[in-house]
């Protein structure tokens, strides 16, 4: 297993077929934001796309970012868009991910990570903590977890 970062790959074109078969709305649009050149606009210069990869596989994989589907806010930066394809479920894979959020976020000095998510029990077994209920971009209340780096 290795984790990537898409945009330092020279096979961009194969990794955007490999995410194309993700199953998840926002793993679709994720996609179409990398395709139509778009990414950063949407979550700010300087974030990143984390691919776990086995060969020529796509394993899971999530955005590093200024910002999430939570704005405005003063929270950043975020771990987003994470997804681990079915077939790797069970075996922690997005740790690898995580683990290296956790790096860049030390060699930047960043003292928390968040993640927004209506997901509970998985980001916590990472060592992250419930925060708070803000509003999404739908206007929907999401759960913010932070990541506390040490």
């Amino acid at each position: 297993m290795d984790v990537i970062d898409f945009f330092e790959s020279a096979r961009q074109a194969h990794w955007l077929d490999e995410l194309a078969k993700c199953d998840w709305g926002a793993g679709a649009f994720l996609h179409d934001l990398l395709s139509r050149g778009t990414f950063f606009d949407a979550v700010g210069e300087g974030s990143r796309v984390l691919l776990l990869t086995d060969g020529e596989a796509l394993v899971s994989f999530c955005t590093y970012a200024q910002r999430d589907d939570i704005q405005p806010t003063e929270l950043t930066p975020w771990m987003g868009f994470v997804y681990t394809f079915p077939k790797y479920r069970g075996h922690r894979y997005a740790g690898y991910l995580f683990a290296e959020i956790e790096r860049l976020a030390k060699q930047e000095h960043v003292p928390n990570v968040y993640i927004s998510t209506n997901t509970v029990g998985l980001y916590e077994k990472y060592g992250c903590e419930y925060c708070t209920q803000l509003p999404d971009l739908d206007g929907e209340l999401s759960r913010v977890y932070v990541k506390r780096i040490e």
